[in-house]
Protein backbone atom coordinates (compact mmCIF):
# COMPACT_ATOMS: atom_id res chain seq x y z
CA UNK A 1 0.00 0.00 0.00
CA UNK A 2 1.28 3.72 -0.81
CA UNK A 3 0.28 6.88 0.46
CA UNK A 4 2.31 9.39 -1.90
CA UNK A 5 2.51 12.44 -0.48
CA UNK A 6 1.74 11.74 3.20
CA UNK A 7 4.93 12.90 4.37
CA UNK A 8 6.07 10.26 7.89
CA UNK A 9 8.48 11.76 10.44
CA UNK A 10 10.50 9.23 13.22
CA UNK A 11 11.82 10.29 15.86
CA UNK A 12 14.76 8.61 17.45
CA UNK A 13 15.66 8.24 20.71
CA UNK A 14 19.12 9.41 22.21
CA UNK A 15 18.53 11.19 25.55
CA UNK A 16 19.36 15.37 26.03
CA UNK A 17 20.48 14.71 22.29
CA UNK A 18 16.61 14.59 21.42
CA UNK A 19 16.60 18.45 21.40
CA UNK A 20 17.82 18.25 17.79
CA UNK A 21 14.72 17.19 17.02
CA UNK A 22 13.28 20.74 17.48
CA UNK A 23 15.76 21.78 15.17
CA UNK A 24 14.34 19.74 12.97
CA UNK A 25 10.88 20.67 13.15
CA UNK A 26 12.12 24.21 12.45
CA UNK A 27 14.08 23.32 9.05
CA UNK A 28 10.41 21.48 8.22
CA UNK A 29 8.26 24.59 9.30
CA UNK A 30 10.81 26.96 7.27
CA UNK A 31 10.68 24.91 4.03
CA UNK A 32 7.06 24.31 4.22
CA UNK A 33 6.81 20.99 4.52
CA UNK A 34 4.20 19.51 6.11
CA UNK A 35 4.09 16.46 8.45
CA UNK A 36 1.27 13.78 8.23
CA UNK A 37 2.35 11.25 10.69
CA UNK A 38 4.94 11.47 13.44
CA UNK A 39 6.64 8.12 15.24
CA UNK A 40 8.95 8.44 17.87
CA UNK A 41 11.62 5.91 20.42
CA UNK A 42 12.36 7.56 23.57
CA UNK A 43 12.87 11.34 23.77
CA UNK A 44 11.94 11.22 20.24
CA UNK A 45 8.33 9.99 21.73
CA UNK A 46 8.05 12.82 23.85
CA UNK A 47 8.80 15.49 20.98
CA UNK A 48 6.63 13.63 18.77
CA UNK A 49 3.54 13.47 21.24
CA UNK A 50 4.04 17.65 21.94
CA UNK A 51 4.43 18.02 18.06
CA UNK A 52 1.20 15.41 17.09
CA UNK A 53 -1.09 17.37 19.22
CA UNK A 54 -0.31 20.95 17.95
CA UNK A 55 2.68 22.36 19.48
CA UNK A 56 5.07 24.48 17.20
CA UNK A 57 8.72 23.97 17.54
CA UNK A 58 9.04 27.30 18.91
CA UNK A 59 7.30 26.29 21.88
CA UNK A 60 8.83 22.60 21.77
CA UNK A 61 11.74 24.41 21.84
CA UNK A 62 11.13 26.40 25.10
CA UNK A 63 9.64 22.91 26.95
CA UNK A 64 13.27 21.40 26.35
CA UNK A 65 14.80 24.64 27.63
CA UNK A 66 12.66 24.98 30.58
CA UNK A 67 13.00 20.91 31.43
CA UNK A 68 14.71 19.96 34.53
CA UNK A 69 15.69 16.68 32.32
CA UNK A 70 16.83 14.67 34.96
CA UNK A 71 14.68 15.27 38.06
CA UNK A 72 11.22 14.04 36.04
CA UNK A 73 11.44 10.98 38.53
CA UNK A 74 10.23 10.57 42.13
CA UNK A 75 12.73 8.04 44.10
CA UNK A 76 10.29 4.81 44.42
CA UNK A 77 12.12 1.90 45.78
CA UNK A 78 11.13 -1.56 43.74
CA UNK A 79 12.55 -4.57 43.01
CA UNK A 80 12.81 -3.37 39.25
CA UNK A 81 13.94 0.31 39.56
CA UNK A 82 15.16 2.95 41.47
CA UNK A 83 12.88 5.43 39.94
CA UNK A 84 9.69 6.15 38.47
CA UNK A 85 8.79 8.47 35.88
CA UNK A 86 6.06 9.28 36.78
CA UNK A 87 6.91 13.09 36.79
CA UNK A 88 6.97 12.95 33.36
CA UNK A 89 3.55 11.80 32.45
CA UNK A 90 2.59 14.79 34.95
CA UNK A 91 4.90 17.30 32.66
CA UNK A 92 2.88 15.71 29.32
CA UNK A 93 -0.23 16.27 31.27
CA UNK A 94 0.47 19.87 32.19
CA UNK A 95 1.26 20.49 28.30
CA UNK A 96 -1.13 18.57 26.39
CA UNK A 97 -3.82 18.25 29.18
CA UNK A 98 -5.18 14.37 29.03
CA UNK A 99 -5.29 13.39 25.92
CA UNK A 100 -5.58 10.25 24.03
CA UNK A 101 -3.10 9.23 20.98
CA UNK A 102 -5.87 8.09 18.65
CA UNK A 103 -6.88 12.03 18.66
CA UNK A 104 -4.31 13.87 18.04
CA UNK A 105 -4.47 15.87 14.96
CA UNK A 106 -1.36 14.25 13.29
CA UNK A 107 -1.46 10.51 13.54
CA UNK A 108 1.31 9.55 15.87
CA UNK A 109 2.48 5.72 16.85
CA UNK A 110 5.38 5.42 19.99
CA UNK A 111 7.91 2.83 20.42
CA UNK A 112 8.39 0.64 23.57
CA UNK A 113 9.69 -2.53 24.24
CA UNK A 114 7.71 -4.97 26.04
CA UNK A 115 10.25 -6.85 28.92
CA UNK A 116 7.23 -9.64 29.34
CA UNK A 117 7.42 -10.84 25.85
CA UNK A 118 10.92 -9.44 24.84
CA UNK A 119 8.80 -7.83 21.92
CA UNK A 120 8.55 -4.63 20.46
CA UNK A 121 5.06 -2.43 21.08
CA UNK A 122 4.12 0.09 18.72
CA UNK A 123 1.54 2.22 21.03
CA UNK A 124 -1.36 3.78 19.01
CA UNK A 125 -3.71 4.55 21.29
CA UNK A 126 -4.57 5.49 25.14
CA UNK A 127 -3.56 7.98 27.67
CA UNK A 128 -0.50 10.09 25.48
CA UNK A 129 1.21 10.49 29.00
CA UNK A 130 1.22 6.74 30.10
CA UNK A 131 2.60 5.93 25.92
CA UNK A 132 5.35 8.53 26.30
CA UNK A 133 6.67 7.25 29.79
CA UNK A 134 6.83 3.64 28.48
CA UNK A 135 8.56 4.74 25.38
CA UNK A 136 11.18 6.98 27.53
CA UNK A 137 11.30 4.25 31.07
CA UNK A 138 14.83 3.27 30.74
CA UNK A 139 15.79 0.07 31.83
CA UNK A 140 17.35 -0.49 35.34
CA UNK A 141 16.65 3.26 36.19
CA UNK A 142 13.10 3.61 36.01
CA UNK A 143 10.40 1.72 37.01
CA UNK A 144 8.82 -0.26 34.30
CA UNK A 145 5.48 1.11 33.19
CA UNK A 146 2.81 -1.82 33.75
CA UNK A 147 -0.09 -1.63 31.02
CA UNK A 148 -2.63 -4.56 30.25
CA UNK A 149 -0.37 -6.97 32.48
CA UNK A 150 2.72 -6.10 30.56
CA UNK A 151 5.74 -4.58 31.74
CA UNK A 152 6.94 -1.74 29.22
CA UNK A 153 10.02 0.30 29.04
CA UNK A 154 11.87 1.89 26.63
CA UNK A 155 12.28 1.13 22.88
CA UNK A 156 15.27 2.21 22.26
CA UNK A 157 15.97 -1.70 23.07
CA UNK A 158 14.37 -2.94 19.60
CA UNK A 159 13.85 -0.25 17.37
CA UNK A 160 15.35 3.34 18.32
CA UNK A 161 14.97 4.70 15.21
CA UNK A 162 11.30 3.73 14.58
CA UNK A 163 10.54 3.62 11.17
CA UNK A 164 8.73 0.30 10.89
CA UNK A 165 4.89 2.18 12.32
CA UNK A 166 5.30 4.24 9.20
CA UNK A 167 6.60 1.90 6.94
CA UNK A 168 4.57 -0.75 7.36
CA UNK A 169 1.51 1.60 6.76
CA UNK A 170 2.81 2.32 3.45
CA UNK A 171 3.80 6.30 4.28
CA UNK A 172 5.78 7.38 1.84
CA UNK A 173 7.93 9.72 1.50
CA UNK A 174 9.33 8.78 4.90
CA UNK A 175 11.84 10.42 6.98
CA UNK A 176 13.65 9.74 10.15
CA UNK A 177 16.67 10.98 12.50
CA UNK A 178 19.15 9.47 13.70
CA UNK A 179 20.54 10.79 16.78
CA UNK A 180 23.17 8.69 17.34
CA UNK A 181 24.44 7.58 13.96
CA UNK A 182 27.09 10.25 14.15
CA UNK A 183 27.81 10.77 18.15
CA UNK A 184 30.71 10.18 19.93
CA UNK A 185 30.80 8.45 22.72
CA UNK A 186 32.84 9.96 25.73
CA UNK A 187 33.52 8.31 29.40
CA UNK A 188 30.46 8.42 31.57
CA UNK A 189 30.64 9.96 35.12
CA UNK A 190 27.50 9.38 36.33
CA UNK A 191 25.11 6.25 36.68
CA UNK A 192 22.95 7.72 34.23
CA UNK A 193 25.64 8.20 32.04
CA UNK A 194 26.48 4.96 32.30
CA UNK A 195 23.21 2.73 30.92
CA UNK A 196 22.78 5.50 28.24
CA UNK A 197 26.08 4.69 27.03
CA UNK A 198 25.61 0.73 27.62
CA UNK A 199 22.48 1.00 25.94
CA UNK A 200 23.39 3.00 23.64
CA UNK A 201 26.61 1.84 22.42
CA UNK A 202 25.18 -1.66 21.84
CA UNK A 203 21.82 -0.32 19.33
CA UNK A 204 23.95 1.74 17.26
CA UNK A 205 25.40 -1.04 14.88
CA UNK A 206 21.72 -2.14 14.36
CA UNK A 207 20.36 1.04 13.46
CA UNK A 208 21.41 1.47 9.55
CA UNK A 209 18.59 -1.55 9.30
CA UNK A 210 15.89 0.21 10.42
CA UNK A 211 17.06 3.51 8.83
CA UNK A 212 17.36 1.93 5.46
CA UNK A 213 14.05 1.97 5.14
CA UNK A 214 13.33 5.32 4.81
CA UNK A 215 13.23 7.79 2.19
CA UNK A 216 15.53 9.98 4.21
CA UNK A 217 17.77 9.70 7.17
CA UNK A 218 19.14 13.12 9.15
CA UNK A 219 22.11 12.00 10.98
CA UNK A 220 22.94 15.71 12.60
CA UNK A 221 26.29 16.02 13.57
CA UNK A 222 26.09 15.63 17.32
CA UNK A 223 29.74 14.10 17.64
CA UNK A 224 30.33 17.84 20.48
CA UNK A 225 27.79 16.77 22.80
CA UNK A 226 27.01 13.94 25.12
CA UNK A 227 23.73 12.39 26.21
CA UNK A 228 23.05 14.12 29.79
CA UNK A 229 24.87 17.51 29.10
CA UNK A 230 21.47 19.80 29.11
CA UNK A 231 23.93 22.96 29.35
CA UNK A 232 24.53 22.40 25.35
CA UNK A 233 20.68 21.99 24.69
CA UNK A 234 20.77 25.42 22.35
CA UNK A 235 23.65 24.55 20.20
CA UNK A 236 22.14 20.79 19.92
CA UNK A 237 19.10 22.61 18.84
CA UNK A 238 20.73 24.72 16.27
CA UNK A 239 22.90 21.33 15.20
CA UNK A 240 19.75 19.86 14.45
CA UNK A 241 18.65 22.74 12.61
CA UNK A 242 21.41 23.29 10.58
CA UNK A 243 22.00 19.55 9.40
CA UNK A 244 17.96 19.40 8.43
CA UNK A 245 17.83 22.37 6.70
CA UNK A 246 20.64 21.12 4.50
CA UNK A 247 19.66 17.43 3.76
CA UNK A 248 15.62 18.18 3.74
CA UNK A 249 16.41 20.89 0.89
CA UNK A 250 18.88 18.77 -1.69
CA UNK A 251 15.97 15.92 -0.78
CA UNK A 252 13.36 18.69 -1.68
CA UNK A 253 15.06 19.14 -5.12
CA UNK A 254 15.01 15.51 -5.94
CA UNK A 255 11.47 14.64 -5.00
CA UNK A 256 8.45 16.62 -6.61
CA UNK A 257 6.05 15.76 -3.78
CA UNK A 258 7.85 18.11 -1.38
CA UNK A 259 7.64 20.82 -3.73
Amino acid sequence: MMNDGKIGLALGGGAVLGAAHVGVLRALDELDIKVSMLSGTSIGSFIAALHAFGKTWQEIRDVTLELDWFDLSGPVLSQYGLLSNRKFGRVVHELLGRKNIEDAPIPLAMVAANVSTGRKVVIRSGDVAAGVMASTCIPGLFRPVEQNGSMLVDGMLLENVPVSPLFELGIHPLICVDLLARHTFTKPDSIIGLLLNSFYAAITNVASVQTGMADLCIAPDLGAFNLIDTDQIPEIIEAGYRDALKALSAFRENASFLA
